[in-house]
């Protein structure tokens, strides 16, 4: 008769264990690096600023939002109750980390076209940035709307 022992009981191999570990170890050590120097390539290359504009975004007694040239305070657009979602969800998180952040609405945001084609929201107060091209052309139009003029693609 052959005796069966428990799997708790048998012994585990050390050295793919601890070469495992030391596997782990490595990484981070070398992410830890990596990131303390600023070698990785986490920030995009910088193309020119085709088009800039600071918007204020200020709400309405009726649901609505009126969003303003934040220099000359001109009425650019007025969003209606209920509709433009990607537009009013797009503005609500940046504004979300700004009560986070205990910021004040007083500093605007920047709406900035690159001569690539990428399409930023920026909240300069708390350093948080939406690349809006990348929710596709519909939900970027709303924003380029708000631009200048019509920018131009190289």
């Amino acid at each position: 008769m052959a005796t069966i022992t428990p799997l708790h009981l048998t012994a585990t191999p050390r050295l793919p264990l601890a070469a495992l570990g030391a596997l782990v170890l490595v990484t981070l050590i070398g992410v830890a690096i990596v990131r303390w120097l600023g070698l990785g390539g986490g920030s995009e290359p910088t193309a020119p600023v085709l088009q800039a504009r600071s918007l204020q975004f200020d709400d309405l007694a009726d649901g609505g939002i009126a969003v303003r040239d934040a220099a000359s305070g001109a009425l650019l657009h007025t969003v209606a109750p209920g509709t433009n979602g990607f537009l009013r969800s797009a503005v609500r998180g940046l504004v979300r980390e700004r009560k986070r952040q205990q910021l004040g609405p007083q500093m605007p945001f920047l709406l900035l076209a690159y001569a690539d084609g990428r399409l930023t929201l920026q909240d300069p107060g708390t350093g948080r940035r939406i690349d809006l091209e990348a929710f596709g052309p519909v939900n970027a139009g709303v924003f380029v709307a708000l631009l200048p003029q019509a920018p131009c693609t190289p």
